[in-house]
């Protein structure tokens, strides 16, 4: 009896492997349980009916009903076998398929992260060269100038490509050396103001995130008023959401849209990194001349 069962269980753990039984689908997983343990349990009746027959035990017991259940008692045993084997089989296969999804999730994000931050760098560096060339015949010692600041932004943009996250302050020194790069073009068309909290300081934002809304800012405001206007950059810690603030002046365009690249990168990196909890949002300000754009950042647990 006990060889007979060892041996049945060990062909129906080759035929599991063989058949790759475990990685069925569930439906068919449960069908599968349900044919396997009938079988098994009519293979352990009949080799007991044989065993009762060479050794001349009573086989007067053999009835119908004592045959049925038997297989039935069988088939139940079997059946329970199935369920904790197959059972733990699934559970292990689904933790890895969710792990690999987890994985491959993060080399796709991390990826695309690659890929819009490869995107972003020459979009700044064309707007910067722009701000040069118009230098160059204008004011030729303000142009040496404007070379100094930009490679000051190189350098640091090049750092800063180093890492998925900087700090506030490492973001607003580059800020700072824009803004002072595109001074010297628009000179006293362009006034600028920073309200940094300090509080502030150290939390970590994507690379160019804010320098991105502040040329925006230039771009699509300063620039297309003849007295030119102010930009105000802040930050501020809001519950559990960092709040970071660009505010110009200036109108928005409602027959043209403003969220070009450096917005719509932005606000990819964003949601890529902090989920869709992170936002960009542009508005006017009622009754002021003012355009306002908000970076909202949840804070990491």
């Amino acid at each position: 009896m006990i060889p007979a069962g060892i041996l049945i269980t060990h062909f129906y753990r080759y035929l599991i492997h063989r058949l790759k039984a475990v990685n069925f689908k569930l439906y068919n997983q449960i069908l599968f349980i349900l044919l396997s343990s009938f079988i098994k349990a009519l293979l352990i009746f009949f080799v007991l009916a044989i065993a009762s027959t060479v050794f001349s035990l009573n086989v007067n017991d053999l009835t119908f009903v004592n045959i049925l259940s038997s297989i039935i008692n069988f088939s139940v045993v079997f059946f329970v076998w199935n369920i904790i084997y197959f059972g733990y089989h699934y559970f292990t296969n689904y933790k890895r398929a969710e792990i690999d999804n987890l994985r491959l999730e993060a080399a796709g994000k991390e990826s695309e992260l690659n890929s819009l931050k490869a995107q972003l760098n020459p979009h700044f560096m064309f707007n910067s060269m722009n701000s040069i060339r118009a230098l160059i015949d204008e004011d030729p010692v303000k142009a040496k100038q404007a070379v100094t600041q930009l490679s000051n932004i190189l350098r640091n943009s090049l750092l800063m490509n180093k890492s998925k996250e900087i700090s506030i302050k490492e973001e607003m020194n580059l800020v700072m050396d824009y803004l002072d790069l595109e001074k010297i073009r628009y000179e006293e068309r362009l006034n600028f103001e920073l309200s940094i909290d300090p509080k502030t300081e150290h939390m970590m934002v994507p690379p160019l995130i804010i320098q991105g809304q502040v040329e925006n800012a230039i771009k699509h405001g300063i620039s297309k008023l003849e007295q030119g206007g102010k930009i105000i950059v802040s930050t501020k810690l809001n519950a559990s959401t960092l709040l970071i603030t660009i505010t110009n002046t200036g109108k928005l365009n409602t027959e043209k849209s403003i969220t070009g690249l450096g917005f719509n990168n932005s606000l990819q990196r964003l949601q890529l990194m902090y989920g869709k909890k992170a936002e960009i949002k542009i508005e006017e300000i009622p009754n002021s001349k003012l355009v306002k754009t908000t970076i909202q950042i949840p804070l990491k647990k």
